[in-house]
């Protein structure tokens, strides 16, 4: 049976196993979440099969672990930016993310490096719950101003992700997954990545930035085509 874009071009059925998708991205950036929900929305109308895992990437490693500004003056402190641009640039982001259902409180936002935040995901990653607690890693950072440095914090948003309080108390204080964390980095950074969200679609085809959920689709098109190709 073959389905039909929105072209009417032909496709024929993924074939295979699931299309891996890998994806780099940061608690703290707001286009990777705008780039989480229009990957989710392609994937609600794919008809195959996919797996997706999230790989650390930090933009602000440099963050002071007592930073007390906000994010917007962290930017325009980094970037040299007025203070204005920032605000318009954060506003504008803001306006895309409320089309995806997403309501971005950066007056509330804590602004903090996310390097704990990230070993919580490779623990979720572990025990087989890594999407749940990336969706509320995000939503806590962007909506609700949690503070995704703090161990306290991020041991309740584990455990709404039905973790053990415990094991993700004692994986953060002993800083068991941080060499992973550097290895999801590394290897990023040898693929080429210098910005995120970046998306590997079946370890072939890259896709930088939030793009439009059409693209997306696009790409998983392309990869049942080389599939079906493969086997013809």
């Amino acid at each position: 049976m073959t389905s039909t874009q929105s072209d009417g071009t032909a496709v024929r059925p993924q074939t295979g196993p699931p299309i891996a998708i890998d994806i780099w991205s940061d608690v703290a950036c707001p286009w990777c979440y705008l780039g989480k929900r229009r990957l989710e929305s392609a994937l609600a109308d794919w008809e195959g099969e996919v797996t997706v895992t999230y790989h650390s990437f930090e933009l602000s490693p440099d963050t002071p672990g007592d930073y007390a500004g906000t994010t917007t003056e962290y930017l325009s402190e980094k970037k040299g930016m007025p203070v204005a641009k920032v605000e318009e640039m954060l506003a504008h982001v803001t306006q895309l993310a409320a089309a995806e259902g997403l309501e971005y409180r950066f007056d509330e936002v804590k602004h903090r490096r996310t390097l704990l935040a990230h070993q919580l995901l490779h623990l979720a990653k572990a025990r087989g719950k890594q999407a749940e607690v990336k969706e509320r890693l995000m939503a806590a950072y962007f909506e609700r101003g949690v503070d995704v440095a703090s161990i306290d914090e991020l041991v309740e948003i584990g455990a709404d992700a039905h973790l053990d309080p415990a094991d993700v108390r004692a994986a953060l204080e002993s800083e068991e997954y941080v060499q992973d964390v550097v290895a999801d980095i590394a290897r990023g950074r040898a693929l080429g990545i210098q910005g995120v969200p970046f998306f590997v679609f079946d370890q072939k085809y890259g896709v930088s930035g939030a793009q439009a959920p059409a693209t997306f689709t696009q790409v998983l098109t392309q990869v049942a085509q080389d599939r079906a190709a493969a086997e013809s």
